[in-house]
């Protein structure tokens, strides 16, 4: 089932948002709580993920006003 775009009704197709990182493409994944820094001796090595279980997201275009729509899948 292709889901409606909820701000104009028009036609949803699937996709994902690209996350760049040191010259890699990977997929954006979802992790619950507040994001908390990664910081040693000064560099910044992102986020904490101690105990989170990082979750692939899909994302939804609508193909006639271009509204994106997000959701976890597992």
């Amino acid at each position: 089932m292709t889901p409606k775009c909820g701000k104009c009704a028009g036609k949803m197709e699937q996709g994902f948002v690209i996350d760049e990182t040191y010259g890699r493409q990977l997929q954006e994944r979802w992790a619950e709580g507040k994001p908390e820094p990664h910081v040693w001796l000064g560099f910044d090595l992102g986020v904490k993920l101690k105990h989170k279980k990082p979750m692939p997201v899909s994302t939804w275009r609508c193909t006639s006003c271009g509204y994106l729509e997000s959701y976890v899948t597992k």
